[in-house]
């Protein structure tokens, strides 16, 4: 609650959680061989749960505005009479980091032979375990930090904040060419997959289709998209 200690303190100790958490996935994954998906699925109704028997299912209130940490995070950045937030300025460092990473680092290279074909990375001397705990504490990390800009934005905690975008982001990053099996997949593909599914739900929106069916229209890009990636993937493999 607010008063209970400060901004930055809890800054802090969110995104430590966040580190645990993708610490504890990575454990299960790595050593106790359950599959990804069943793992953060888990973790998130536990998460989730947690929070809202802390909180008994309300937003709380937990800091005031003008805090020189929120203004780091969300704040307005004016160019003449343009306005930015810095919360976009955060999204775009982070999308150009990660896409150098994976696109020109070692480590790039690492994670997608780690998840193309494990047995052969290791093979060739790729750390398969170290790469999946980097990974998944580095996911868990860029949730926190969400979590936490959405959170200043709007000046108050709330358990149920996201609930439900878990089919929207899959939807995103298969519509952006990445494969849910992994080995493949870029950075600046996931965010097209972002804008086009925006610009989709929108265009949705605005030609009349009731919103409650916008579930249909998600989970029919998800089969659509993984079954284009299969056909591509079967004449690959065939012409090779």
């Amino acid at each position: 609650n607010e008063g209970t200690t400060s901004l930055e303190v809890g800054f802090l100790i969110a995104m430590g959680v966040g580190v645990l958490i993708g610490l504890m996935n990575a454990w299960f994954v790595t050593r106790m061989k359950i599959p990804s998906f069943l793992v953060t699925l888990g973790m998130q109704l536990g998460v989730l749960g947690m929070a809202l028997y802390v909180t008994d299912g309300f937003p709380q209130r937990t800091w005031v505005a003008n805090r020189t940490i929120m203004k780091i995070i969300v704040g307005e950045i004016y160019i003449g009479s343009f306005r930015i937030y810095a919360s976009l300025l955060w999204f775009i460092g982070f999308v150009l980091v990660l896409h150098y990473v994976l696109t020109q680092a070692k480590w790039g290279n690492w994670i997608q032979a780690s998840g193309g074909n494990p047995s052969a990375a290791r093979a060739r001397g790729v750390r398969v375990a170290r790469t999946k705990v980097a990974l998944f504490v580095l996911s868990a990390t860029m949730a926190a930090f969400a979590g936490i800009t959405s959170s200043i934005r709007v000046r108050a905690a709330n358990p149920n904040s996201g609930r439900g975008y878990e089919l929207e982001v899959i939807a995103m990053v298969v519509i952006g060419g990445t494969l849910l099996s992994g080995g493949r997949g870029t950075i600046i593909g996931t965010v097209l997959g972002v804008l086009i599914l925006r610009i989709m739900r929108n265009g949705i929106v605005m030609v009349g289709v009731p919103g409650l069916a916008y579930n249909i229209f998600i989970g029919a890009i998800i089969l659509i998209m993984m079954s284009a990636h299969s056909y591509i993937a079967r004449r690959l493999h065939s012409g090779e």
